[in-house]
């Protein structure tokens, strides 16, 4: 069950919105505002849309790296139809239409009646299967109070097998992606807004038994005004495009959704690892480079990497005076929490620097990471480094993998903003340097 914080906040979004529909659906944003949770069990963050006719709220688990929108389409709508091969959907989509699916007997991989198919992945459970491009309303709060409706937003229907996994109140997966069917990409093109969207994902919090306070993503422009009257400003690196397609559901040559960024070395407490910056450099087959995600609930990196890293950690720790004690699975390296002391940004604890390009390749920029990021509480006398050891083996339909996700954990409390026209990604570092959280945006004031 959500929390009452969430709740509430949905319940009145959704009066809002329903109250507003028929007054605001033709108005012209500026920025467009979508809450976000997460949920304590699987650990995914969670935004909420409201689509069909009428309104209906729908729960979407966010996916950074995925290429559209997909979901159940059980559900009653009049406004609801599933376009056919040869139509504009099917050619924005990019969806398989087969020559076998017009004939009289089409094959076992066509849509009904000829439909137009794609191939939605669930990230989580590296699940996929066929599912029909669809079209529906959909309708967003905008920045200003007004509410926005975009009369054919494209998604696809997705099997139930595909949504398995997906917490209990879920009914699919929000693609963030490089894509032009992706959701931030469809509502830009539709309502005309600046081709950026950023991402506040809320930390897990003991204030509800599954689902934290709400953080926001912001589609447009900003600025990005958290309580109290804080104006978040952002430091700038470059977005990468990987040429070579990390998903396992592509069918045509492409390159990656996914978006990864420049890093050039590590620091922990300033000081550098011994690691090769090639190291962190996209190789031909696709494989390296460091991607943000947010289905990886913690940072994963490579083997060598997560070698030289913890061994760093670990003796910057111990000439903090901090204790090693058991691991506690899912992680390996743990410590007692005396003798650390705690700070506005979390337990006192060597810090980490992701050192990335900056915009113009002419210098480098960091991205610090502090112990409300790199630290997990999990027992009252015991913390956690969060970040993990890459698997052996690749999944069934991931082949490539990245020598660093930057996962969840470690972007919560920060603002992430991505540029799609210019390719670069804006971020803040922790908000609580601020004295604000990704929690404190206030969804009922008016820009």
């Amino acid at each position: 069950m959500a929390s009452s914080l969430h709740l509430c906040l949905l319940f009145s979004l959704f009066l809002f919105l329903n109250s507003s529909i028929a007054q605001n659906s033709t108005a012209r944003p500026h920025t467009l505002v979508l809450p976000l949770t997460k949920d304590k069990q699987t650990l995914q963050y969670i935004t909420t849309i409201y689509h069909g006719t009428p309104l209906t709220a729908v729960n979407l688990a966010l996916d950074l790296g995925n290429h559209f929108v997909f979901m159940s389409c059980h559900y009653t709508s009049s406004t609801f139809t599933i376009p056919h091969c040869g139509s504009p959907q099917c050619s924005i989509a990019k969806a398989y239409c087969h020559h076998l699916c017009a004939s009289s007997s089409p094959p076992a991989f066509c849509g009904p009646n000829n439909t137009c198919v794609l191939l939605p992945l669930n990230s989580f459970t590296q699940t996929n299967d066929a599912g029909s491009v669809a079209e529906d309303a959909v309708a967003v709060r905008s920045a200003d109070g007004n509410v926005i409706t975009d009369p054919h937003f494209i998604f696809s229907c997705a099997p139930q097998d595909v949504l398995s996994g997906l917490d209990s109140g879920t009914q699919g997966i929000a693609g963030l992606g490089r894509s032009q069917i992706a959701l931030p990409s469809q509502l830009i093109s539709e309502f005309g807004l600046t081709q950026k969207f950023a991402v506040c994902l809320p930390e897990e919090t003991t204030m509800s038994i599954t689902q934290s306070p709400a953080g926001v993503m912001f589609i447009g422009n900003g600025p990005y005004m958290f309580l109290p009257n804080v104006n978040v400003s952002l430091i700038y690196t470059q977005l990468l495009t990987n040429p070579v397609s990390t998903s396992g559901t592509n069918f045509k040559k492409e390159a990656s959704v996914e978006y990864f960024i420049p890093m050039k070395s590590i620091k922990i407490n300033g000081k550098d690892l011994f690691v090769s910056s090639s190291s962190f450099e996209i190789h031909k087959s696709g494989s390296g480079g460091v991607k943000i995600s947010t289905v990886a609930p913690y940072t994963t990196l490579s083997r060598a990497i997560y070698k030289v890293f913890t061994n760093a950690f670990v003796k910057e720790a111990e000439a903090m005076n901090m204790s090693r004690v058991a691991a506690v699975e899912p992680f390996r390296v743990c410590f007692s929490t005396n003798n650390v002391l705690s700070t506005r940004v979390g337990p006192a604890v060597p810090t980490v620097d992701l050192v990335l390009e900056n915009v113009d390749s002419t210098g480098v920029v960091d991205w610090m990471i502090f112990g409300a990021n790199s630290m997990v509480q999990v027992k009252d006398d015991v913390l956690c480094l969060g970040f993990m050891k890459a698997n052996k083996k690749s999944t069934v339909t991931t082949k490539v993998k990245a020598a660093i996700v930057i996962g969840g954990y470690q972007l919560e409390n920060n603002l992430l903003e991505f540029d799609l026209a210019k390719s670069i990604l804006g971020f803040s570092s922790s908000l609580l340097f601020s004295q604000t959280t990704c929690a404190n945006y206030n969804f009922t004031s008016t820009a």
